[in-house]
């Protein structure tokens, strides 16, 4: 169950805002999501592969991939950070996809040069040996962080003069956040770059170098969503294949805006036919908001239907999160998780209206998804999808029974139910199966043994709101967090000292992720950075006004759903 962060409740997918609907403003959520066709330019009327701007936009593509097709042949004659140059401006203009077997080649390249001959850059500048350690990592190429030490004096601190490198400083900021457990060296790096960043940023004079340090320490690139993100990189990028790269961009940028608002158009319709807001007055009305956590799961364009169904799930977590928060007694939820585990009509009658209400669509909805899912892949999921529901229901029971009984559970004993009460663990296994993925032995069960892809963006979403910083629901709920719990078993530790020990398992839960993600595994590209991208939005949940509002994540949302850019 998802509890109030003014009771110190529990953070989770689903309390991304309360069922206060004044609390989540963009319009009101669906009512902008009804209409949002009307903000369409006149080219998004048109079929973008047939008008003449898809014409325009397929030939920039070629263009810019030309472009990146020269560095991989012109390899041994061009300056090496030349191609890497191109790679961070692609992938910070959310374009990357495009361009993947040329990122492949160029990164290859890097990889046999600067590795197996054991040239890695040594006489490169910080800059240039940093990004290439982050582009490296990020394509699954294992880089060790000694190759740092050049830049250490003889105790083994960084340099001082190092301190001048504001370029090769924020690159090393950037690098320091792949890190993995037992890197000591990319742990003291980011600090010494936070350090001189932060006191730079503070002495600057030119307000534009200011600001992008800022956006670099608020926003590093392997911390960030991309697709949030690449407007604040059109007004910093002008000169030579920039140029070609910033009008694709664009280019790209108003072309997914027209497939969101499409998708939007599309969800709002369902959500209004299913007629769960008629029904259920007490639960969330935000297909909006819904539909937002499908988007930056699957950001890929070609899996627009996957974000569609992604979404029909996204919503159920939250219906039946307010059940269990705000509505149910206790004997009802205990019911009704008896109902959700046995996944038939058997007890059925013996539930209230409104809750045989949502299993009914609840179990309509997993049919449906399982049998698209058959259809389009071989495989059907439903029996997984059935168990990984019951978790769900169980995990929310244990806590509604926490509170019901006024018991304080062992911190660590919170912590394991409640990163399965978050909710990623139903987004992110809906996520591997709509994405035509299957259980085998390589994959496990991740239903019932969740591995460090999907326990870590929990966890770290989780000790977010736990740090007591997201003040978004009010919604009536239960007591507790696992600061509390922490310190009610250490009874001399300090709210200070409680507090960091949640930043750093933060940071321990990242590093778990990075070497899930950044190493070889057996899971698809699209559903690591669906994992990735959950733990990178929550940073984004925490920007509170003094009304419990969240201004940042709605100009986000905005910026890139409803305010095109010109070309």
């Amino acid at each position: 169950m998802a509890f109030s962060i003014s009771n110190a409740k529990p953070f989770s997918l689903t309390s991304l805002s309360s069922s206060n609907k004044q609390n989540w403003n963009i319009a009101q959520d669906h009512a902008l999501a009804s209409s949002s066709l009307q903000y369409a330019d006149n080219y998004r009327n048109k079929d973008d592969n047939t008008s003449c701007f898809g014409v325009q936009h397929a030939k920039k593509l070629e263009v810019c991939r030309n472009v990146l097709r020269n560095v991989v042949a012109e390899a041994e004659e061009l300056d090496p950070s030349e191609g890497l140059s191109m790679i961070d401006a692609v992938q910070r203009l959310n374009i990357d996809y495009h361009f993947q077997e040329e990122i492949e080649a160029i990164l290859r390249g890097q990889y046999v040069k600067y590795i197996t001959h054991g040239e890695y850059g040594h006489h490169d500048e910080l800059h240039v040996v940093a990004l290439r350690f982050r582009l490296l990592r990020q394509q699954g190429y294992y880089v060790a962080p000694d190759v740092f030490n050049k830049f250490k004096d003889e105790e083994g601190k960084f340099n001082k003069e190092l301190s001048e490198d504001i370029e090769g400083l924020m690159a090393l900021y950037e690098a320091s956040q792949l890190n993995v457990e037992g890197e000591d060296v990319l742990d003291e790096a980011g600090k010494f770059c936070e350090q001189l960043l932060n006191a730079w940023e503070k002495d600057g004079e030119n307000i534009n170098h200011t600001r992008v340090v800022r956006n670099t320490l608020e926003h590093p690139y392997h911390k960030s969503l991309a697709c949030f993100m690449a407007k604040e990189f059109f007004d910093n990028s002008q000169g030579g294949w920039l140029n070609d790269l910033l009008q694709l961009a664009k280019m790209d940028f108003n072309m997914a805006q027209s497939m969101h608002e499409k998708e939007i158009a599309q969800i709002s319709k369902w959500w209004g036919d299913l007629g769960l807001a008629k029904e259920l007055k007490f639960a969330r009305n935000q297909p909006l908001k819904w539909y937002i956590c499908s988007m930056v799961c699957l950001v890929d364009p070609d899996l627009s239907d996957e974000r569609v169904e992604l979404t029909k799930s996204i919503s159920l977590i939250y219906i039946i999160d307010d059940i269990f928060d705000v509505h149910g007694t206790l004997e009802e939820l205990t019911l009704f998780t008896e109902v959700i585990n046995k996944w038939d009509f058997g007890a059925f009658d013996q539930l209230p209206e409104y809750m045989k209400i949502c299993f009914k669509a609840l179990y309509d909805i997993t049919e449906e998804i399982s049998q698209k899912i058959y259809q389009k892949h071989g495989s059907n999921p439903l029996n997984s999808l059935r168990k990984l529901w019951a978790s769900l229901c169980n995990a929310f029971l244990v806590e509604a029974r926490w509170f019901a009984s006024g018991q304080s559970p062992k911190s660590k004993d919170y912590l394991e139910n409640a990163i399965v009460s978050s909710g990623v663990h139903v987004v992110l296994v809906h996520t591997f199966f709509l994405l035509g993925q299957r259980l085998t032995e390589e994959t496990g069960n991740l239903v019932e043994n969740m591995p460090d892809i999907i326990s870590s963006p929990a966890t770290i979403l989780r000790l977010w709101d736990d740090l007591g910083s997201a003040m978004d629901e009010s919604q009536d709920g239960c007591d507790g967090s696992y600061i509390e719990y922490y310190m009610k078993e250490h009874q001399d530790c300090s709210i200070k000292e409680a507090r960091e020990k949640v930043v750093n398992m933060i940071s321990d839960a990242w590093k778990r992720l990075n070497k899930e993600c950044l190493s070889p595994n057996p899971f698809l590209a699209s559903f690591t950075k669906a994992s990735l991208n959950i733990a990178r939005m929550v940073p984004l949940l925490y920007n509170y006004d003094e009304n419990h509002g969240l201004p940042s994540f709605e100009e986000h949302v905005k910026s890139v759903l409803y305010e095109s850019v010109s070309v």
